[in-house]
């Protein structure tokens, strides 16, 4: 009953520097959705505040993979502008069987490296490493890195990424306290099954077209 009282405490006093961060985040998932360039300046700013927020949290791996968004997000500015044959921007693509089984292996790869990271720096706290969190925050961060890698590319599979860690996400970071957070991330999920059909609708209608 506590550590209810605790969640529900830190609910209601969640800063509004998070609050900015969320709304900053729930916009350029909604210009990725449309596949407007100003998914990458609005993501930038979002990740950069994060990287603040996860450290007070102690979600390390998660602030980690707040920096490769940053980086990712600037590789996937230029790589979205950049012309493809005919076309004044890059076009939606599937993986390849090859790609897709890369990047499930790739996941689980990083999932043990991640998790080894968190170890290295935390072992001393046995509480924390004995918690589900390390674990948890580990497997999210390894998905969310594909999927970012993935949405550079402007690959239709990304958003299955992000839906998966997503769902994990939510519950996470609502018992972290973080309540803009855990909202944000169910706002990502709706967005993000609502892209992957209007994605899966206009490669579909590419393919048409050729």
């Amino acid at each position: 009953m506590t550590d209810f009282l605790i969640v529900i405490q830190n609910y209601f006093s969640t800063n509004w520097l998070e609050a900015i961060a969320a709304v900053l985040g729930i916009a350029s998932v909604w210009y990725a959705r449309r596949e407007n360039i100003l998914v990458f300046p609005t993501g930038i700013v979002s990740v950069l505040i994060y990287i603040y927020i996860c450290f007070v949290a102690r979600l390390y791996a998660d602030a980690g993979i707040q920096v490769f968004y940053a980086g990712m997000s600037v590789y996937g500015w230029y790589n979205w502008t950049r012309k493809t044959g005919d076309s004044d921007r890059l076009a939606i693509t599937v993986n390849s069987r090859t790609e897709q089984f890369i990047g499930i292996a790739a996941t689980f790869v990083l999932y043990w490296i991640i998790l080894g990271i968190i170890w290295y720096f935390n072992q001393d706290d046995m509480v924390y490493m004995r918690s589900y969190v390390p674990w948890v925050d580990s497997f999210t961060t390894a998905v969310f890195l594909i999927g970012m890698l993935l949405m550079a590319r402007k690959k239709l599979e990304n958003w299955i990424y992000w839906i998966i860690g997503n769902i994990i996400s939510i519950p996470l970071y609502f018992i972290k306290g973080l309540a803009f957070t855990s909202f944000q991330y169910l706002i990502f999920l709706i967005l993000a099954v609502l892209a992957f059909m209007e994605w899966h609708r206009r490669w579909i209608e590419s393919q048409k077209a050729c």
